[in-house]
């Protein structure tokens, strides 16, 4: 199993010092106060890197685990919750609403753009009694970057909290919690952070905090139910067993990210992604997105007449390249290639597009150029200048 490359959008390759660091002896996390206090200085890097100073928690489970933790935490019956719905993963939002007692209304638009904010404001002036509304960063089946930064303070204009799920975009691309507005962040340690999977990362407003407060309605649940983490440092006491070889590996995820330089993260993301867009182009392949890419993941059509599974197949079988489809609608037309965190890099993409290249030709694809050459010319072109 440790013999493939795989370059999916997550899980993403996790760097030796960050393995080397889960395997370190641990303590008992429930007693040790030493732990406790790493635990909290994890969380303040990774606030440092999100731009917040709201307080930021690691919960044990994969990213899932805060999409349906601030549903669980703020809905309760009745409670109207605008879902924005332009990817399989904003739409899929609603599962968790209905499942506590939630309303769903649907700002639903096309999976082949970002949001408009004009679009936005304009239903929002029609209808905005929403308890909070949820939205994706980059909802990754598709590829498509929202912008947190003009969507979220047009949702806190009029009065509705923010919950967001940047699983697959943060660390890959800006964000800036504070400063656009957003009430509940949620983060995954699998995708560009580059640590294994298994932890959930969140960070709650005061006004997030406000709101499940004043709850008249208890939380169904506890694993769900975020206030429990809201003493835990004052008391020096987790709500259950923390993972602490996870968190150790996360740790050393969040320091690799730290020394490069998080506007060098950035940098990397944008012009691997840049490069990868135009090539593909010249290429004579299409993008499924007519707007708003992401720079964590590019999704590709492939023909037809060859198929995106028996595609990924092959370079499975031949190449032992873990490429991925995508879901639903979407499992046998497009490719993604899922460069973000420690796969966004040079010496990890090169093979990819060298594989791709080589299978598509096998398969019947015709093209003069070489997918690689395409690659790097447009790299080289790439002049990243950071907002």
């Amino acid at each position: 199993m440790n013999n493939k490359l795989v370059y999916t959008p997550g899980p993403t390759e996790v760097r030796e010092n960050v393995r080397l660091a889960r395997a370190v002896a641990t303590t008992n996390p429930d007693i040790d106060l030493e732990f406790c206090e790493f635990y909290k200085n994890t969380c303040e890097k990774i606030g440092k890197i999100i731009k917040t100073k709201n307080d930021v928690y690691i919960l044990s489970g994969e990213g899932i685990l805060g999409l349906e933790a601030a549903c669980a935490s703020l809905t309760e019956k009745g409670d109207r919750v605008l879902v924005i719905d332009n990817g399989i993963f904003g739409r899929g939002f609603d599962d968790f609403i209905k499942m506590y007692g939630g309303e769903v209304v649907y700002f639903s638009k096309e999976y082949t753009k970002d949001i408009n904010e004009e679009d936005l404001e304009a239903f929002l002036e029609e209808d905005n009694n929403f308890k909070y509304a949820t939205l994706v960063h980059c909802d990754t089946p598709t590829g498509v970057l929202n912008d947190l930064s003009k969507l979220c303070p047009l949702l806190k204009k009029y009065g509705i909290l923010t919950v967001v799920d940047s699983v697959a975009a943060m660390v890959g691309e800006e964000l800036k919690v504070d400063e656009w507005k957003v009430d509940i962040a949620l983060g995954g340690s699998q995708k560009a952070i580059s640590a294994p999977a298994g932890l959930t990362i969140v960070s709650i407003s005061k006004d997030a905090k406000r709101a499940m407060k004043e709850r008249k309605t208890p939380v169904a649940g506890f694993y769900c139910n975020l206030r429990i983490w809201e003493n835990y440092y004052d008391n020096k006491w987790f709500p259950y067993t923390m993972p602490i070889s996870d968190i150790m590996g996360l740790d050393k995820a969040i320091d690799n990210i730290l020394e490069e330089g998080i506007e060098n993260v950035l940098n990397r993301h944008e012009k691997i992604a840049n490069a990868t867009r135009k090539a593909i182009r010249e290429y004579g392949l299409e993008l499924y997105l007519e707007k708003g890419y992401s720079n964590t993941v590019t999704v590709v059509e492939i023909p037809d007449y060859i198929g995106a599974k028996n595609l990924t197949d092959y370079l499975l079988k031949h190449y032992k390249l873990v490429l991925a489809t995508s879901l639903g609608e979407y499992s046998d037309k497009v490719i993604r290639i899922g460069h973000m965190g420690e796969n966004a890099k040079l010496e990890k993409i090169i093979p990819v597009l060298n594989f791709i290249d080589e299978a598509l030709r096998i398969l019947g694809f015709e093209c003069k150029d070489r997918l690689v050459d395409l690659f790097n010319k447009h790299y080289d072109e790439v002049k990243v200048i950071m907002k």
